[in-house]
């Protein structure tokens, strides 16, 4: 097994990207999911336990990963062997051999005095920790979610049964109407017994009647 395989393996879950080799069985089954069903799925992973105190929010998406190293117990010497030994390989020429690229860095490391099996445990547990902070995010994410879709779906049920009472109203109302338009025409048998004059008369004579206005 190759040492990128072997890496791979050790680390799964903590590398935004997985070995080589397996991408090259096709894509990745994110690409075909939404964002919500892939905070579910990271939601459904265990909890990692990294963080002595609260990681800080990441209001609009943006992330204090200081604050998210410091709340995992990552101190800022640890976090600083991380950072330098970053800016070393970005500071060398693109297209730099690897094994030359190594021989670099580990030479200037030592230089510095920080043994590498120490950047490597910092590296190891920066990942872990922003591993743990996506997973939090994901757990709290789902929760907000479930929570906001119950609501939506008991504001749905509340509408329902609103547009029910409502129609019931309506049709109510359309059946008043109906049932006093056939009384007015029983009555208004016995109005035009008398003749249109005699009513007209009445009602403009009556305190009790209000004289219709044309419209």
């Amino acid at each position: 097994m190759s040492n990128k395989k072997s890496w791979g393996s050790t680390v799964m879950g903590w590398f935004v990207v997985q070995d080589p080799s397996a991408a090259d069985a096709g894509p990745a089954a994110d690409s075909s999911d939404n964002d919500a069903e892939a905070i579910r799925r990271t939601a459904a992973q265990p909890r990692l336990d990294v963080f002595a105190t609260p990681p800080p929010a990441a209001a609009g998406g943006k992330v204090d990963f200081d604050a998210v190293f410091q709340s995992a117990g990552i101190e800022s010497a640890e976090r600083e062997r991380v950072t330098r030994t970053l800016e070393l390989l970005t500071s060398l020429p693109p297209g730099t051999d690897e094994t030359v690229k190594k021989q670099i860095v580990t030479a200037s490391l030592r230089a510095f005095g920080v043994p590498v099996p120490q950047i490597i445990e910092s590296g190891a547990q920066e990942l872990q920790a922003l591993e743990a902070y996506i997973r939090t995010g994901a757990a709290d994410a789902e929760k907000v979610t479930a929570e906001a879709e119950q609501r939506i779906k008991q504001y749905q049920e509340e509408i329902v049964k609103l547009r029910a009472v409502m129609q019931q109203r309506v049709d109510e109302q359309q059946a008043v109407v109906k049932r006093c338009n056939e009384k007015k025409l029983e009555v208004q048998k016995v109005l035009e017994f008398f003749g249109q004059d005699a009513v007209a008369r009445v009602v403009r004579e009556s305190p009790k009647l209000h004289e219709p206005k044309s419209a």
